[in-house]
């Protein structure tokens, strides 16, 4: 679960938030670990009444029915291709520590064409999804935080650094617009939950893992946001704020050991999305939601390569047409959608009958699913035309596949009931 949520808001965005709350953003790392405290407390519950695979597509579909688990998974693949693509300008962004002309727009092009050609390439002949491999990633990705939270403590400790947090304050847009982005950092936890039906106990060790996920990455998250508003106070003024935080405390050998951890951690991350996720693409089409061709396996490398190339592809554009930035934007708003609708299905499933009972109980579930939906509703941000753009390509992808899948599904059952008996 932590390996899920630990992406590249951390390594990316502290300097973002500084640019919009100054010296109190630890603070904002805290409001959005309570505002997606109480979606995760819904999440608990909801995940703790199914066994199965799928996650909120499986949790939307049964509480609200087809078309809506069909909305679901489509706004699952805006967020993680939106999350992959902001990964892969993040990798960008700190290439630059060792390459400075990367940040030029030939240059960004072809790393950017290169390091996700070669993923899909590798994925597309296939490729082992070992244990080790993915052990590797996210030791070098809490290595990173773990020593650059040791050596922040450190320098301020042995050099009497002052320590530099103020209260909040400031226009309540910024906020809500810095707890926006950090709802990106805290997200990632619903693809843990995806793999249920392949889990011991899902019912009974999800909502612990959801809880303790939660209460390791504030720690972590917030920790960092404070060493480095400390070490460097205009970290508004960089891209890449843990490398130069760490060069001011260690020299460039430091910043540049950080980067390198960074680097191993987003391709870490962009490696095991092109593995994974077009699986769900491949999903939907074994399960009719899609057209059963994006469900082929290729003959000689035993692959869904139709499903891994289109992943890469559009994974592809989004990286080249959007910064980091605007990535995670339209992935936390994407995610808002899904995390209200899930928290919105709690209420439902509590009264359906033939549902199983809820290994978890939440307490005044129903308020808290209230103050969920309320709290996405509330962050949600004011749409400008890129954003609306998206928005509206993805409802239009969404209406088109909805009433293929319905037709299809009509027309399956007409075929079943003509076809004669044997």
């Amino acid at each position: 679960m932590v390996n899920c949520i630990i992406g590249s808001g951390v390594f990316g965005l502290p300097s973002v938030i500084s640019a919009l709350v100054g010296s109190a953003s630890p603070f904002a790392w805290l409001f959005a670990a309570a505002g997606t405290g109480l979606v995760m407390a819904c999440f608990a519950e909801v995940s703790s009444r199914f066994e199965q695979s799928g996650g909120v597509y499986l949790y939307t579909r049964t509480a609200f029915g087809r078309a809506t688990g069909i909305t679901i998974a489509w706004f699952g693949w805006l967020t993680r291709l939106t999350a992959a693509a902001a990964n892969a300008n993040l990798f960008v962004i700190y290439l630059a520590e060792f390459w400075p002309p990367v940040k030029t727009p030939f240059f960004r092009f072809l790393v950017l064409t290169l390091l996700l050609g070669f993923l899909a390439i590798v994925n597309y002949v296939g490729v082992r999804r070992g244990t080790t491999l993915s052990n590797v990633f996210t030791a070098a990705k809490l290595l990173t935080l773990g020593g650059f939270i040791l050596a922040g403590l450190l320098f301020l400790g042995l050099k009497h650094h002052p320590i530099i947090v103020s209260a909040p304050a400031g226009p309540p847009g910024n906020w809500l617009h810095a707890v926006l982005l950090l709802m990106f950092a805290y997200g990632g936890y619903e693809t843990a939950l995806m793999v249920g039906g392949e889990a011991k106990n899902p019912r009974h060790d999800y909502p612990l893992a959801l809880f303790a996920a939660l209460a390791v990455c504030t720690l972590l998250y917030t920790m960092t946001q404070w060493i480095i508003v400390s070490v460097l106070p205009q970290s508004a003024m960089t891209d890449r704020p843990m490398a130069t935080a760490v060069q001011l405390m260690l020299g460039p050998w430091g910043a540049g050991i950080v980067s390198i951890g960074v680097l191993i951690s987003c391709y870490g991350y962009l490696s095991a999305n092109i593995l994974g996720f077009p699986r769900i693409l491949f999903a939907q089409a074994e399960q009719g939601d899609m057209p059963s061709k994006l469900a082929s396996v290729h003959s000689k490398f035993r692959t869904p390569h139709i499903a891994i190339v289109i992943f890469a592809v559009c994974l592809w554009g989004f990286s080249l047409i959007g910064s980091f930035q605007w990535n995670v934007t339209i992935s936390a708003m994407a995610r808002l959608v899904y995390y209200g609708t899930v928290c919105a299905a709690l209420p439902v499933l509590r009264r359906k009958a033939a549902m199983p009972r809820a290994a978890f109980h939440l307490p005044m579930g129903d308020v808290f699913a209230v103050l969920a939906v309320g709290v996405s509703l509330l962050l949600f941000p004011r749409l400008h035309k890129p954003d609306a753009w998206v928005l509206g390509g993805l409802a239009v992808l969404v209406l088109v596949n909805t009433f293929w899948a319905m037709r299809s599904a009509r027309k399956s059952e007409t075929q079943g009931q003509a076809a004669p008996p044997k």
